[in-house]
Formats: structure tokens, C-alpha cells, sequence
């Protein structure tokens, strides 16, 4: 993509060069979060609530490997819209390729659909 394309893109999902910055700073910051919390989740597998046999409960476990799932979803969004902003193809909807909203990507920074295509893959759940 040429720089123009580039500036006219910028232009239709109302970012600025500042807005950019100030989302992949956000991004970063989450990204970092993600990892240390998934490093503070495996150093804390260890022996937890036991349930008499000394192993952690069932219910302990299932609770952690549901809430590392989650961090690593989250992490993976956050990458990929990293990379997207590095390829210059952030903000635009995976779905029907026009431009995400300004005010959702403020919101939901890794968003990968505008609020419509989002909506409609929800309701196909």
C-alpha cells in the first residue's frame, strides 16, 4: 500500500497519526499485562487448595485453565493487531473490509470487525 492509500484509509476510520500512537501504546501495554499474567498463572500452578488428597481441587484447576485460555486469546488479538498496524491494515474490518469505527478501536483496540459484522457474528453463535 502506497503512503496515500495509507492517508486516506487513516482518514476514513477518522484516526490520527496520534490516535495510532496513543492505540499502539495501549496495545503494548496490554500485550506485556497478558504475558506476565500468563507467567503468574504457570508459577502459581502449583499446589493450591487441596481437596484432602493434597491435590488443588478439580474446580481450582478447571477455573485457572479457563482464565490462562482467556489470556492467551486476548494476547493473541492484541499481536495480531499489532502486526496489522505494521502491515498498515489496522482498522479495517476482517469481515467486509471497511473501516472500524474510531470510537470502538478507542474502546476495543484489537477489534478485528466493526460493530455490525461483530453483531452478526455473534448472533450466528
Amino acid at each position: 500500500m502506497n503512503p496515500n492509500q495509507q492517508t486516506i484509509r487513516d482518514r476514513d476510520t477518522g484516526l490520527t497519526p496520534e490516535d495510532l500512537a496513543a492505540l499502539r501504546e495501549n496495545l503494548t501495554e496490554q500485550r506485556l499485562f497478558r504475558r506476565e499474567q500468563l507467567q503468574q498463572m504457570a508459577a502459581a500452578a502449583g499446589p493450591g487448595e487441596a481437596d484432602g488428597s493434597g491435590l488443588p481441587a478439580a474446580s481450582q484447576i478447571e477455573v485457572r485453565v479457563k482464565l490462562a485460555t482467556s489470556a492467551r486469546m486476548v494476547l493473541a488479538d492484541v499481536e495480531a493487531a499489532l502486526r496489522r498496524m505494521d502491515e498498515r491494515r489496522y482498522g479495517d474490518c476482517h469481515l467486509c473490509l471497511r473501516p472500524i469505527a474510531r470510537e470502538r478501536l478507542m474502546i476495543v483496540p484489537q477489534a478485528r470487525y466493526c460493530a455490525r459484522c461483530q453483531q452478526v457474528r455473534e448472533a450466528g453463535r
